[in-house]
């Protein structure tokens, strides 16, 4: 499937030269980590993920101390005494189970969300690129399987750049890249200097 993917890759780039059409890409999996609704949803996965890491931590605490106290005292219990209290430990671990199950839920379930959310405001900026400066295609390099490909060729500081402008956060502090590849110019600037205002 790699070598295919490659191979069809290979081909576009080979059709594109000799069609002299202008081919670029994007790091979107850069992009969305990058870009500044990207840091704070990435702020609040973490801190779901740590409240939640916590309150399960604490309830298996729980649990053990009271495996501990029913190992203890199991020997001195009545058989039926041991049985109904193995019943209420096994229903409490099932519960337990269920809860964590639903806490890895909703994480896989806010951790879309985000995502989605994000790359459907891009999505509308890469074909503004595209238009803007006559790309015919542009390739997601996390998932067209792009080895290598010139770095004047990728636009993902671009797209960075754009998004930070066009969906700044209420205080409006919202800023682009600055990686050091970044110079916030559009593609067909570079090498030339923005005149200071």
């Amino acid at each position: 499937m790699t070598v295919f993917r490659g191979a069809v890759l290979a081909s576009f780039i080979a059709f594109g030269a000799n069609a002299q059409q202008k081919l670029g890409f994007v790091d979107l999996q850069r992009a969305l980590v990058e870009v500044e609704e990207g840091r704070a949803a990435q702020a609040r996965l973490r801190s779901f993920g740590e409240n939640t890491q916590k309150e399960i931590e604490k309830d298996q605490d729980a649990l053990k101390k009271e495996k501990d106290q029913f190992d203890k005292q199991s020997a001195t219990m009545t058989e039926a005494a041991r049985r109904q209290k193995a019943g209420e430990f096994e229903k409490k671990m099932l519960d337990f189970n269920a809860k964590v199950q639903k806490f890895q839920g909703d994480m896989e379930t806010r951790q879309r969300n985000e995502i989605d959310l994000i790359v459907s405001k891009m999505d509308p900026l890469v074909q503004t690129i595209a238009q803007r400066e006559g790309f015919t295609m542009i390739f997601d390099k996390s998932r067209a399987g792009l080895v290598f490909a010139p770095a004047h060729l990728d636009l993902t500081n671009e797209l960075i750049r754009m998004y930070n402008d066009q969906y700044k956060d209420t205080k409006g502090q919202a800023k682009p890249a600055q990686d050091g590849k970044g110079t916030g110019k559009s593609v067909s600037q570079k090498g030339k200097e923005e005149p200071k205002k």
